[in-house]
């Protein structure tokens, strides 16, 4: 699952800038929320995959 992978690569670039953010740097939560917006598409991603590995009939 490519989505998948991408997903979760996101999230774990981002675990140091989150920690910096949760300090008090500014320029890192600017980053956490850009990185977030691309959460959001890779998630978004991920459910379409889902549901058309769903609907794709095995045979």
């Amino acid at each position: 699952m490519e989505a998948y992978e991408r997903l979760m690569k996101l999230v774990h670039d981002c675990a140091e800038d989150v920690q910096k953010a949760a300090g008090g740097n500014k320029a890192a939560g600017t980053r956490v929320r850009k990185v977030m917006q691309e959460v959001r598409q890779a998630a978004q991603d991920l459910r379409k995959s889902i549901l058309e590995a769903r609907d794709t009939p095995s045979g």
